[in-house]
């Protein structure tokens, strides 16, 4: 992530030991009636203070003093001077790492993050009363940072909590946090919900409760409770300049939470419902483009070949507005409103097309780890040759592209694309010059048209100067990043 003092999730994996851990809280009652604030929280704190654990792990790391470019260097330099190449020093470490959980079922089931406990040879799970046991891990979830750890109680009793239903939390309901800071122990911090729907760019499903209660490195994984002492966040992330708690604090909303857990106990992974469908925003331009009345929905850029969508009819350039029954509120809502419909459910999909709505029915699939990775494109671009009547053509519009080889196309590693251009002049005169265009940009497609030549580009230009409002749409990457350009011709 590139958030100005955030501190990322890669940070965090790292282990608490490591120096970056990161959490959040959240609160809210389940009931969305204004409380007073409380005299006191201590009579919620001892009653949920058992529920809390900590968590700690252990592993064995192996590490080379030299990274890969260094070793390499290290090596030829030997070779030079005829010598052998000693072996890499291989030196095992050990690392920890400190966390927080709770319990949500009294048979010995707890939830943390998947940070925590990730790559963990051993995991140790401490009560409040400072009991110990062994740790199993059943499953984790890198997406949504969860995992779901077991312990065998034998003849002790563990006090289980309950999830509470964060949709009807609302900014400014008090919530409790408890966690392991530092390793200090079970650590009571009260706050406010601060926002809710927060994104962090941490994955496809950012959809985090933000909070001010205090919340520092070991507190991950902790809960965050509403008032009537249910769960209604997961402690995840902070934002912070210097690795403390400044009062930006994010958590997993319990609603979330409690159907990955669900999964992850019973088969210990998550399924999720798959749409195939590559989207974009709706922006004011592209609302305008498009005859919406306003910017809602997510637009459709490609399909998937073998997803639900495409099978389904549904088609590049179409804008989702509503999705089993629901609408879709913008472009970022729809993943996990995908997500947690139920795979094999027949769902309607309304979507805008041509300037009216139209309706889709379809089954969603089974989200697999590489269902995002289209099929590699096997195709080879030729160069264009001089004095290409496209090439003329846009030079009159003070623009010159270059069509990309098949070899050159797989470095930018689009398994869905297999032919591009790329922008290797834009004079200053250009109409293109100041709305958003660079040279370098690599155009993919022009109004859901694949861009395979500077002939494809040039009629696209002519087409919406001509026939359209001087008005296209345009996918381009750059960095290694899918950028939805709206590009005006006059």
């Amino acid at each position: 992530m590139k958030h100005k003092g955030m501190l990322s999730l890669h940070g965090l994996r790292t282990g608490v030991g490591a120096g970056l851990l990161v959490i959040a809280t959240v609160a809210l009652s389940p009931l969305a009636s204004a409380r007073p604030a409380p005299d006191s929280f201590a009579d919620i704190v001892e009653e949920l203070l058992p529920t809390v654990v900590n968590v700690s792990t252990t592993s064995v790391a192996t590490r080379n003093p030299l990274d890969a470019e260094e070793f390499e260097q290290f090596r030829d330099f030997m070779e030079r001077f005829g010598r052998p190449m000693p072996l890499p020093d291989q030196n095992n470490r050990r690392s920890q790492s400190l966390g927080s959980g709770f319990i949500i079922d009294p048979s010995g089931i707890i939830v943390t993050n998947n940070h925590v406990i990730e790559g963990a040879d051993t995991i140790t799970i401490t009560l409040h009363d400072d009991t110990q046991f062994k740790g199993k891990l059943l499953g984790t979830d890198e997406r949504t940072d969860l995992a779901v750890v077991k312990i065998d109680p034998g003849e002790t009793v563990l006090k289980a909590t309950s999830w509470a239903d964060s949709d009807v939390a609302r900014v400014g309901d008090w919530i409790v946090a408890i966690g392991n800071p530092f390793g200090l122990g079970s650590t009571v911090t009260a706050g406010i919900i601060s926002a809710k729907a927060r994104n962090i760019n941490s994955g496809p499903y950012d959809n985090f409760i933000q909070t001010d209660a205090s919340i520092n490195r070991g507190n991950s994984g902790g809960p965050s409770f509403s008032m009537d002492g249910r769960v209604v966040g997961v402690n995840t992330a902070i934002f912070s300049p210097s690795g403390g708690s400044v009062g930006i604090g994010f958590a997993i909303p319990s609603n979330i939470a409690s159907q990955v857990v669900e999964q992850l106990a019973t088969r210990g992974e998550v399924r999720r419902g798959f749409l195939g469908t590559r989207i974009k925003p709706v922006t004011i331009e592209v609302a305008e483009l498009l005859g919406l009345d306003d910017p809602r929905g997510a637009l459709v850029r490609s399909l998937i070949e073998t997803g639900p969508a495409k099978n389904a009819g549904i088609e590049p350039g179409d804008v989702i507005l509503r999705f089993d029954g629901k609408d879709v509120e913008s472009a970022r809502s729809l993943p996990l409103m995908v997500a947690q419909t139920p795979v094999g459910k027949a769902v309607d999909v309304v979507v805008w097309r041509d300037g009216a709505e139209l309706t889709v029915s379809l089954t969603l699939g089974l989200l697999l780890p590489d269902a995002a990775a289209g099929g590699d494109g096997d195709g080879e671009t030729a160069p264009e040759p001089e004095g290409d009547p496209g090439v003329e053509q846009l030079r009159s519009y003070g623009m010159g592209v270059d069509p990309l080889n098949a070899a050159q196309m797989a470095e930018l590693e689009l398994g869905d694309y297999d032919a591009g251009v790329m922008v290797t002049e834009l004079v200053e005169d250009s109409p293109f010059f100041d709305q958003g265009l660079v040279v370098g940009d690599v155009i993919l497609e022009i109004d859901n048209v694949q861009a395979t030549s500077a002939a494809d580009v040039a009629e696209a230009i002519r087409s919406a100067d001509e026939e359209g409002a001087g008005i296209m749409a345009v996918v381009i990457v750059r960095e290694g990043q899918r950028i939805w350009l709206v590009l005006r011709t006059r």
